[in-house]
């Protein structure tokens, strides 16, 4: 899974969610890989360091951070142009917020997109890693 992420967002406590989710299901080669990017409103503003300190202290997150890089735009990551690519009725092209997670089964096939507001604990994202893990 793949999520763009912020530390000063009103979806910030996700994180504590996500962390759940990678130790639920990391012994079956579940992976999350979390993004952090500033260009929605200003919502991570601290460095690469600053991040990982952040993310560890308050949530204890365990799973891979990336440095801080665009999800959008001229300067978009080169894995948000692939996965971005992935449309669903919802939610078509560009990511819109933070926390936006892209579930990538083990053939590198995007396989679900799920909007910022859908918690980590729902039972669609449950369902969906249970699907692509087989």
């Amino acid at each position: 899974m793949v999520v763009n992420v912020a530390s000063n967002c009103g979806f910030t406590p996700q994180y504590a969610g996500l962390e759940k989710l990678y130790e639920t299901y990391r012994d079956r080669g579940f992976e999350i890989l979390g993004m952090p990017c500033n260009q929605f409103a200003g919502q991570e503003p601290g460095t690469d360091s600053e991040i990982a300190e952040f993310c560890e202290r308050n949530f204890g997150v365990t799973f891979p951070l990336t440095v801080k890089a665009d999800v959008r735009g001229k300067g978009q990551h080169q894995l948000y142009s692939e996965l971005t690519k992935f449309k669903t009725g919802i939610l078509p092209g560009l990511v819109k917020w933070n926390f936006e997670k892209f579930l990538v089964n083990r053939e590198g096939t995007i396989v679900a997109r799920f909007a910022p507001t859908t918690a980590p604990d729902s039972t669609d994202i449950s369902a969906a890693i249970e699907a692509a893990l087989g």
